[in-house]
């Protein structure tokens, strides 16, 4: 047992498998390699020792078929580790489009995760056994690393971006997650877990320790910051329409067209000067240090929740999310 918890974590991902079946290939075809070399090396030592008289040999013509043979054999199975290895990487980092977004703040020294439904954990993750799941990291502070051996997922969370990674999980159990880059002095300490569950556990779950949507607490910080004063649809509407904005291409004032993703909302509230919608003047302020993380991911979620259908004239009658409903329940939004 102590072999197995040193030496090798068995998988309970759908990537883990691959992962797995790749390293092996890997270690086979790199330890044949070495094995031959130290082989040859040892029998050339040997038989070319110091000492022993040579025997005087007749001359010899260049082995080209051997030079070629030696260039072009390794082509094969490192043809098959690129392939192979590519595949393994588009598979595990492009999610299927059912997969469940879930948020995760890494911070000094802590893991904080913010689910579509409302629930907030603080190093510990709660998924369904067989469903995809999606996650969107970012941090606050310092470079860190989303690392679950048992799933093989490995993400970096970078400060001012966010990057994702997906898995599902196979079986159910609780499973180490680590930080995997040194962050600072209790980087040894930013340890958590995931906690897989049956579906019909992880609903109950669900039901028992939400607080509201996401996308609800979305709504009270667009109210907080006054939003509205500039994002509505009447005559002296300052800025672009968000009712379903996300997912979309945006034309900019300087010619380029991007997608308004989580990335896009981010930088265009904390930074939007840099991408002024084409049709609209340079009027927000950035909120560069006066929003959290955790809010403009709930901004974010609320945006996403709003479908076409035009944006009333007074914040009070701002509607409320229309994907996820809210159901009350405890507040866990403090570290451990």
């Amino acid at each position: 047992m102590l072999a197995e918890l040193i030496f090798w974590t068995p998988g309970a991902s759908t990537t883990a498998q691959q992962v797995d079946w790749l390293l092996l290939f890997l270690v086979l075809v790199c330890g044949s390699v070495g094995l031959l070399v130290a082989v040859l090396l040892f029998y050339f030592c040997i038989r070319y020792r110091r000492g022993r008289v040579p025997k005087e040999l007749p001359p010899t013509k260049k082995p080209l078929l051997l030079e070629w043979g030696w260039t072009l054999a390794p082509l094969g199975p490192f043809a098959v580790m690129y392939v192979w290895g590519a595949h393994v990487y588009l598979t595990a980092y492009t999610p299927p489009p059912d997969a469940t977004p879930t948020y995760v703040v890494a911070k000094q020294w802590m893991w904080k995760f913010q689910h579509p439904e409302g629930q907030r954990e603080i190093n510990t993750l709660h998924v369904p056994v067989g469903q995809p799941v999606k996650l969107l990291i970012i941090s606050e502070d310092v470079i860190h690393s989303f690392f679950v051996p048992a799933f093989r997922i490995h993400m970096d969370a970078l400060p001012g971006r966010y990057t994702s990674v997906w898995f599902q999980a196979t079986q159910e159990g609780t499973y180490h997650l680590f930080c995997s880059q040194y962050c600072g002095t209790d980087h040894a300490g930013m340890t958590g877990q995931v906690i897989a569950m049956k579906p019909a556990d992880y609903q109950k779950w669900l039901n028992f320790e939400s607080d509201g949507s996401l996308a609800l607490r979305g709504r009270q910080v667009f109210l907080k910051y006054r939003c509205l004063s500039c994002h509505s649809t009447n005559a002296h509407a300052r800025a672009p329409v968000l009712e379903g904005l996300f997912g979309k291409s945006v034309p900019l004032k300087d010619g380029r067209v991007v997608k308004a993703d989580d990335g896009y909302i981010r930088r265009s509230i904390l930074k939007p000067s840099d991408q002024i919608v084409a049709g609209f003047d340079d009027v927000m302020p950035p909120f560069e240090g006066q929003i959290t993380e955790e809010e403009i991911i709930a901004a974010s979620a609320y945006i996403q929740s709003l479908e076409p259908g035009g944006t009333p004239s007074r914040v009070e009658d701002y509607p409320p999310p229309t994907k996820t409903p809210a159901i009350k329940s405890e507040d866990i939004d403090h570290a451990k």
